[in-house]
């Protein structure tokens, strides 16, 4: 969708980038008298506000003082909610765990052990509280808590049990030993496992059926392409927008079943730049997320990062950098992010044991649907990379279908891949698939019946791609393989050993098979 604005005139709104966005919200507000300048109120903690300046985490702008969110209550009547994982730099020995309160609490914690019995370990959480005003004559101010435990020292391939707590309400209790949960760490060796995939979730019956049958796949991580809970569900950049901070909170309690127990790995989607926050719209995220910190900037980007797993090395990127179609942010990094990603790329395709290479972001590099189609941007800035360093799967969502490709090469098809096929990425080219059935209203394909489920193929498909100056320029595009409007995800298994593969599976919202093919690698595998 259009880029999230919140309140901005529509002759502003289409020129405005998020840092002026989020500039014009706050001289709004303070004419409107609901801000005073100056510090946090005696008593919060220290780094709660995300309301402006360089540093997500630094109070340097104005903030509402004497924030409810300050208050704190009986600890014994406040339940934790909205629990969700996600690994540190190295999943072998490193896991955050991440959830939420309803009010502010005293000495929130994490327990872990070994045993369910054996919780000895007792981290402090850091707290992170955003304060969200009346951003329309509609909606109350919101206070949110989120509080962070950075788990590090663990031991590879174990299975940890935990619990997270505060004063009054500790998970060691008997009488919440039904909320401790389980993680488990990566292995020091490479073995088969699988991992998940999708964008475009938001709250709905779908997404919470999608979660499900994602728990039912064992992943050992899942990946989530941006566009996470759609707080701000319109984004058309008009007075009419609504941006309602408390969609967060029925995200994270929708997607507690399976994020309590499967680290949610999350990029940056165009619905999660939310201006109010920081003048690149990303304060939220940082309030509600801890990602891996060793992407090009962690402050400022934090949605651009890398992990390996197993024989797996995973990149997730921020399109909203590098995209022609929605330009609130685009070029917000000076080029970095692309020059780390050539580095990253570089380092990963030399690392022993690493076999493929799996990049995720959101907007699409090549798309079909009505809405958005592809983006030129990532196709110009980061389809050469891709093709040097030989990435070997690329995962998208932006446009709310399934959709993938056969093997591209030099933005031309390099290989057939029909349902069942196999494609060798070193020779073939790179499959790209887009993901985003997630859970939110799905899009359509300019040509319905051209593949959607069935074996019919046709040989080109009327597209568009997105150029600077948010130009759409007509395509006929030959590289369309399988199209399927319905909610769905990604299942990927990954086997190592003399002949490694990624066998990719797109199952429906039913548990329906969609789609299957598989990726090797010649020459992979082999000392």
């Amino acid at each position: 969708m259009e880029t999230p604005r919140v309140g901005i005139p529509d002759h502003l709104a289409v020129r405005m980038t998020m840092a002026e966005q989020h500039e014009y919200l706050r001289t709004k507000l303070t004419r409107r008298g609901m801000l005073r300048t100056g510090a946090a109120a005696a008593g919060t903690v220290a780094g709660m506000g995300v309301l402006g300046g360089a540093s997500a985490y630094a109070v340097t702008g104005p903030t509402l003082v004497d924030a409810p969110a300050t208050a704190r209550v009986d600890g014994s009547l406040v339940a934790p909610f909205g629990r969700h994982l996600a690994f540190g730099a190295d999943p072998q020995t490193q896991m955050r765990i991440s959830w939420q309160v309803p009010f502010a609490v005293k000495s929130p914690f994490v327990r872990v052990g070994l045993e369910p019995w054996d919780l000895d370990l007792r981290v402090e959480a850091e707290v992170r509280a955003l304060h969200t005003p009346a951003l329309s004559d509609k909606l109350p101010a919101v206070d949110q808590v989120y509080l962070h435990a950075a788990l590090d020292g663990l031991l590879p391939g174990r299975t940890y049990y935990y619990g997270v707590g505060h004063t009054g309400h500790d998970p060691a209790d008997p009488r919440h030993f039904a909320t401790v949960g389980t993680f488990r760490t990566a292995p020091d060796h490479a073995e088969k496992f699988v991992f998940t995939a999708f964008g475009d979730q938001g709250v709905s019956y779908d997404a919470l059926a999608n979660d499900q049958l994602i728990l039912g796949q064992d992943p050992a991580f899942h990946l989530h392409a941006g566009d996470i809970c759609y707080a701000d569900n319109s984004g058309a950049g008009k007075p009419t927008d609504v941006y309602d901070a408390r969609v967060w909170d029925q995200f994270l309690a929708q997607t507690e079943s399976v994020a309590a127990r499967v680290p949610w790995m999350v990029t940056t989607g165009n619905h999660d730049m939310e201006a109010w926050y920081s003048p690149n719209g990303y304060g939220g995220q940082r309030a509600r997320w801890t990602l891996p910190d060793n992407g090009f900037d962690a402050r400022h980007a934090p949605g651009v990062y890398s992990f390996t797993y197993g024989n797996v090395g995973v990149v997730a990127l921020d399109a909203n950098d590098v995209s022609y179609e929605i330009a609130a942010n685009t070029g917000y990094t000076g080029g970095r992010q692309t020059a780390w990603l050539d580095r990253r790329l570089r380092e990963l395709r030399a690392q022993r044991g690493i076999d493929f290479l799996v990049v995720f972001f959101h907007h699409c590099a090549f798309s079909t649907t009505k809405a958005h189609a592809s983006d030129g941007g990532v196709r110009d800035a980061w389809l050469p990379l891709f093709e040097e360093h030989q990435v070997d799967l690329v995962v998208n969502g932006h446009n709310h279908v399934y959709e993938r490709t056969d093997a591209i090469r030099g933005r031309r098809v390099g290989r057939k891949v029909p349902i069942g096929g196999s494609v060798d990425s070193t020779r073939d080219g790179i499959v790209y698939v887009t993901a985003g059935g997630a859970g939110k209203a799905l899009y359509d394909f300019p040509v319905p019946d051209s593949y959607e489920g069935h074996v019919k193929d046709l040989d080109g498909v009327a597209s568009y791609h997105w150029e600077k100056g948010r130009v759409k320029k007509p395509e006929t595009v030959e590289w369309s393989r399988v199209r399927y409007t319905g909610f769905s995800f990604l299942a990927v298994e990954a086997e190592p050993g003399r002949h490694p593969r990624l066998r990719v599976t797109a199952l429906a919202e039913s548990g329906a098979r969609v789609d299957h093919f598989t990726v090797t690698r010649s020459g992979a595998g082999k000392e």
